[in-house]
């Protein structure tokens, strides 16, 4: 019984992880209204924010059954994001950035690597 309950948490928690930490990534994007664009522009903006989060969220849907591809896609969506962060100029607020965002996908990549060690 205690085993059924382990398994059913290590299989949802990187699932509902994910579908918040995409809900965040675009939750982010909406900053683009305070430019003051016009329509199209705002919506080609909007549109430019958010694929970072259609990226992952197309990966979330192929991770549903296949745990391995969420595992390597969440830890390199972090590399990736450190590497970006950088390119740019240093600043101290930026260790924050990478701690919230790549921190929340390596959790996010080792957990679908959890469950699929467990599933073998």
């Amino acid at each position: 019984m205690r085993d059924k309950k382990i398994s059913e948490f290590v299989y949802w928690t990187p699932r509902i992880l994910s579908i918040i930490f995409i809900l965040f990534l675009a939750l982010m994007s909406l900053d683009i209204f305070s430019l003051e664009l016009n329509f199209w522009q705002t919506m080609l903006g909007l549109f430019m924010h958010n694929i970072p989060a259609l990226i992952l969220l197309a990966v979330l849907l192929i991770s549903w059954k296949y745990e391995i591809v969420g595992g390597f896609s969440f830890i390199l969506a972090g590399i990736i994001y450190i590497v970006l962060l950088a390119s740019n100029p240093f600043e101290w607020y930026m260790i924050s950035w990478a701690i919230q965002i790549s921190g929340t996908a390596f959790f996010i990549g080792i957990l679908f690597f959890i469950n699929w060690f467990r599933k073998k």
